[in-house]
């Protein structure tokens, strides 16, 4: 097991294969990891689905409005939300998008990250300066590589919990 360093800026994914440990970079961006701990503590971030999982590339998820395998689930729509909470500002670093690194998804803009992350199955460097890391899996990477693929996914896996360490 992982030692955890800074509790309050840990995420701690529960997964049907087993858990996965994000090290949150509040350093870096502090906006992103604001937000992905306001989430967590709120709850919206469990029973959400993998609704873009490419292999080879990356598995995002997030999207709190649309993406909850709970009442009103359509995977048709998964992937086009956020939450209730405004958009982020972009907080672009010298951090690369490497295997195991948390990016911030978006639209075309580089300020409308919200809810919406991805985590990088292999080295995604074209995506340097484009898109915010703000976390980094520590543990339980053999997890994410068994999220199902599909865009979407027929049978989309979930992220079953989502707690900040320090609540845990």
């Amino acid at each position: 097991m992982v030692e955890i360093k800074d509790p309050e800026n840990t995420i701690v994914v529960e997964l049907k294969h087993g858990n996965v440990t994000i090290e949150l970079l509040a350093d870096v961006a502090p906006k992103h990891t604001a937000r992905m701990k306001e989430l967590a503590r709120a709850g919206k971030y469990d029973n959400v689905v993998f609704h873009r999982v490419i292999d080879g590339f990356m598995a995002q998820t997030g999207d709190v409005a649309n993406g909850n395998t709970g009442e009103g689930f359509n995977l048709g729509r998964a992937g086009t939300g956020g939450s209730d909470l405004g958009d982020l500002p972009a907080e672009f670093s010298k951090l690369p998008h490497d295997r195991g690194t948390i990016g911030a998804a978006r639209s075309a803009s580089p300020d409308s990250a919200n809810s919406q992350f991805f985590i990088n199955f292999s080295d995604n460097h074209f995506l340097n300066n484009q898109y915010t890391v703000y976390g980094r899996v520590i543990e339980g990477m053999e997890h994410v590589d068994k999220i199902k693929k599909g865009e979407p996914p027929m049978e989309p896996d979930t992220m079953i919990s989502v707690k900040v360490a320090a609540d845990m």
